[in-house]
């Protein structure tokens, strides 16, 4: 039986050595993949385009407007458009915000007496509007506190861990690398025992005298070295071009990949079971990709969704894949803190893997 897989193993290493357009998804596109998502997928809120309406035209103004130029956050855009038509800049996108400063703020700010100063904020995306507005009132707290020498009796000290630099890269890229790996077993797997049905290969192997249980390890195997070479690139680049940190368990987290491959080859064989074309075989693996990194908490938090959608992230194996490896990568954690996300990713894997077992087995005897 060991000779039979390693047969089996060294001919699908062959084969996919030889199609050219294989190599290349396996080679090239996780790799333009994880550069396009670490450097476009950026959930950091930089570059608010500002209009800025200064009506005081006094120091005191110009001073508190200066306290909004330090880094990348509010830009100034001095379109010439009056105030009362400033809803088209909005409209032509030359701009996200609109502040407006009274002529009354520096005799009010002379005086101590209470100043408001206008803000308006595109909302069409609301989370980086409610983030544009925290900035702007981090940014007044820092000038009252500067010009008017307030009392400070309470005072917060912030110390953010694990990300110091608050960089949005930091969490991308190991969700990157746990969806590539994803994507790569899941199509390579179906798609490939679907083509061997095709060209009408499979049904020559099933006259062989090799068991289903050689026949099985063969094919599923070659794909688990490349899910794990996969995985390699994407933490080499990583952890190399991007500069993330791996503060935790290289062993550990290549331990829980295997329980985790173990869920992507199942699905990948079940869809082989359930198609007949590779066209089939390979709208069924994207839809299970385009639901798994939907409800896995890759782009939004879990804890956002809606809690009906919430209840329904428990049957994504993906959601616990993705808490052991940033945690891991990020945080340094261990089997200690890691137990449930284990314990589920190690459910989902027997669960699966077996079921596709079985089901392969009685589509092939």
């Amino acid at each position: 039986m060991r000779q039979t897989i390693f047969a089996l193993v060294k001919k699908e290493f062959l084969q996919v050595f030889r199609d050219f357009t294989m190599l290349r998804l396996i080679i090239l596109v996780p790799i333009i993949q994880l550069i396009i998502f670490g450097y476009t997928v950026n959930i950091d809120v930089k570059y608010i385009y500002t209009n800025f309406y200064d009506f005081d035209h006094s120091a005191e103004s110009r001073e508190y407007l200066k306290a909004f130029s330090p880094g990348d956050y509010f830009i100034p855009r001095n379109y010439d458009i009056p105030l009362l038509e400033s809803d088209r800049g909005f409209k032509e996108n030359t701009y996200n915000t609109v502040m407006v400063i009274p002529d009354d703020f520096s005799e009010k700010i002379i005086n101590r007496e209470p100043v408001d100063v206008g803000l308006v904020v595109d909302g069409s995306n609301a989370n980086s509007a409610s983030i544009a507005i925290g900035y702007a009132n981090i940014i007044t707290m820092q000038y009252n506190r500067m010009k008017l020498n307030l009392p400070e009796p309470l005072s917060v000290r912030q110390v953010m861990l694990y990300n110091p630099e608050a960089e949005s890269v930091y969490f991308m890229v190991p969700g990157i690398v746990v969806v590539l790996l994803t994507m790569i077993t899941v199509m390579l797997t179906s798609m490939a025992i679907v083509r061997e049905r095709e060209i009408g290969t499979l049904e020559q192997l099933m006259v062989t005298p090799m068991s289903v249980p050689a026949l099985i390890l063969g094919k599923t195997i070659p794909f688990a070295l490349i899910g794990f070479f996969e995985m390699s690139l994407a933490l080499f680049i990583g952890v190399t071009w991007f500069n993330i940190p791996f503060a935790g368990s290289w062993l550990l987290l290549y331990v829980l990949a295997f329980f985790f491959l173990l869920t992507t080859l199942g699905v990948g064989m079940f869809i082989s079971t359930i198609t007949s074309t590779q066209q089939q075989a390979m709208f069924f693996a994207w839809f299970f990709m385009v639901f798994s990194m939907l409800t896995s908490g890759f782009f939004t938090p879990i804890a956002n969704m809606p809690e009906s959608v919430q209840y329904l992230t428990y049957l994504n194996p993906l959601r616990y894949f993705m808490v052991i490896v940033r945690g891991i990568m990020m945080k340094g954690a261990g089997i200690d803190t890691l137990y449930p996300q284990i314990l589920a990713l190690f459910t989902f894997g027997v669960v699966v893997f077996g079921f596709s077992w079985m089901r392969f087995s009685k589509r092939v005897n």
